[in-house]
């Protein structure tokens, strides 16, 4: 059974940086694609970004281009998102996904953008 853990969330003021890491388990993380997805308060999920199997495929949201970096380290079973220069639109729940709809997803960690 697919275990997805997210940590890493927090308040952080306008400007300012979080980097999320999201544990897997019960499945084969180094062949699987994976995904961050959002949710903020009253809005239904927001894909963010996609990262393949082995790191060569990589794609974002336009709403996070050039702000946010999805990695991972397949020998950690580790997935992460850095997120830079944050603005209070970015305030949602994070959870890592298995696809780009949140199919597997973890209870997700809080990230609040606020001064």
């Amino acid at each position: 059974q697919a275990v997805l853990v997210e940590s890493g969330g927090g308040l952080v003021p306008p400007g300012g940086s979080l980097r999320l890491s999201c544990a897997a388990s019960g499945f084969t993380f180094s062949t699987s694609s994976m995904s961050w997805v959002r949710q903020a308060p009253g809005q239904g999920l927001e894909w963010v970004a996609s990262i393949s199997a082995a790191s060569h495929g990589i794609l974002y949201a336009s709403s996070v281009k050039g702000r946010f970096v999805i990695s991972r380290d397949n020998a950690k079973n580790m997935l992460y998102l850095q997120m830079n220069n944050l603005q209070p639109n970015d305030t949602a729940v994070y959870h890592c996904a298995k696809d780009t709809k949140g199919s597997g997803r973890g209870q997700g960690t809080q990230v609040t953008v606020s001064a």
